[in-house]
């Protein structure tokens, strides 16, 4: 079952969304989905302490925390479900981006538009979850989700998988070059190898600075200058033309 979280401090306009949420689902027999419907920003924090959503449906302009604020805080507890905005300002598209925003609809919101957004959303959220790695350790064989990688690096013939809940994997040691060791995961678009020995997925970098990409908790991974550039470009493409 997937879980939506719709957000919108407008009472008429939350009611209006949520119908079109249901009657999406509705149209869909073999996808599972529950909605859950906040009238503040808060509210829907509250509720992620204790739930997990697969996608928001969140408002831009809302009285005490905005729409980007939301996400932003969302993005800051770990949360890397897909963010569909809401708006009747396209003044705010640019900051969509920050927050890893999937789309940016304007209202009134459009059924068609809003269906065919789903739909893309529901299948980049399965291919995200379905594609997976093998990592053969010492004592064990396991299968690692690419979304659960922030970053792979190369350390003395072999290679540790840095994950998103602090764990660090490593491999048995590889006999070839390090790219060919990590070609499963530089044939998905949200990584990127930014030098001889790591490869980070552009999902969890937050800025690329002087030396080093800034990944969400602040980890950082080193970046030599002469990736900078090529750096901040597939950054931003993946981002501001993201796969679909």
């Amino acid at each position: 079952m997937l879980h939506f979280a719709l957000c919108d401090d407008d009472e008429e306009q939350r009611a209006a969304v949520r119908k079109l949420l249901l009657d999406y689902a509705a149209a869909r027999p073999g996808l599972s989905v529950k909605v859950s419907a906040f009238s503040s920003g808060l509210d829907l924090l509250a509720a992620e302490e204790s739930s997990s959503f697969d996608l928001y449906v969140l408002d831009v302009v809302m009285a005490g925390l905005s729409g980007i604020r939301l996400g932003e805080r969302l993005r800051e507890l770990g949360s890397s479900g897909a963010i569909i905005y809401l708006t009747i300002s396209p003044e705010y598209a640019i900051d969509s981006y920050s927050v890893r925003a999937f789309q940016y609809l304007m209202k009134p919101v459009n059924a068609e538009m809003l269906f065919r957004v789903l739909d893309e959303a529901v299948a980049a959220m399965e291919k995200k979850k379905s594609a997976c790695i093998m990592v053969k350790s010492r004592d064990s064989l396991r299968r690692v989700r690419l979304d659960e990688i922030l970053y792979a690096e190369l350390v003395e013939r072999t290679v540790h998988y840095h994950l998103t809940g602090g764990e660090r994997l490593a491999s048995t040691t590889i006999r070839g070059p390090f790219p060919n060791e990590i070609a499963p995961l530089l044939a998905d678009p949200r990584f990127f190898l930014c030098g001889a020995s790591f490869a980070v997925n552009l999902f969890y970098v937050t800025a690329v600075e002087k030396g080093c990409l800034l990944l969400d908790g602040g980890r950082r991974v080193p970046l030599s200058r002469s990736m900078a550039a090529q750096a901040r470009q597939r950054w931003s493409s993946y981002w501001l033309d993201p796969p679909r």
